[in-house]
């Protein structure tokens, strides 16, 4: 088995952890952005009873589909890990592939095949975009020390 990560959670628990932090990220963002277009449609006088009436309309359903994306996600992620015994970047790729698939399964299989191949590739962005990232910060060049530090006896030389 490859590197496994075991700051995280067994693999159920990972489940609901993921669930309910998409659960909550979906719920605030989506409060903040029904917030102000609820504000901004109501008139003049009405807008914050407008931003709060459209904040408890629409937050939680935001929310209620970020943390289906987010517990279906991290569920194949779980499967795929059990299945193929290694933990890299085509878990989550082919997770991504699954759950786009997935939830979009009831428009039709050409749609569903369409937003399976959108998802990966955004999970194959993602993953690239991390990876990248980690070698960048991890090649930085080591820090060198001053000349003067090194040789004591040169240090009136500055003076």
């Amino acid at each position: 088995m490859a590197s496994a990560d075991h700051t995280r959670d067994p693999c159920p628990w990972v489940i609901l952890n993921d669930f309910g932090g998409a659960f909550a990220m979906g719920a605030v963002g989506g409060g903040i952005w029904y917030g102000i277009k609820g504000a901004r449609n109501s008139p003049r006088g009405e807008r914050f009873p407008g931003a709060i009436s459209s904040i408890k309309a629409r937050a939680p359903v935001t929310g209620g589909n970020f943390g289906i994306w987010g517990g279906m996600f991290s569920t194949f992620d779980c499967a795929v890990k059990g299945y193929r015994q290694k933990e890299d970047a085509w878990n989550a790729i082919t997770s991504g592939f699954m759950t786009g698939g997935c939830l979009a399964l009831r428009s039709g299989p050409k749609a569903a095949l369409g937003s399976a191949v959108a998802c990966g590739i955004l999970l194959g962005v993602f993953e690239g975009v991390g990876v990248l990232l980690s070698r960048v910060m991890s090649e930085g060049q080591p820090p060198q020390a001053c000349a003067f530090l090194l040789e004591p006896s040169r240090v009136s030389d500055f003076d």
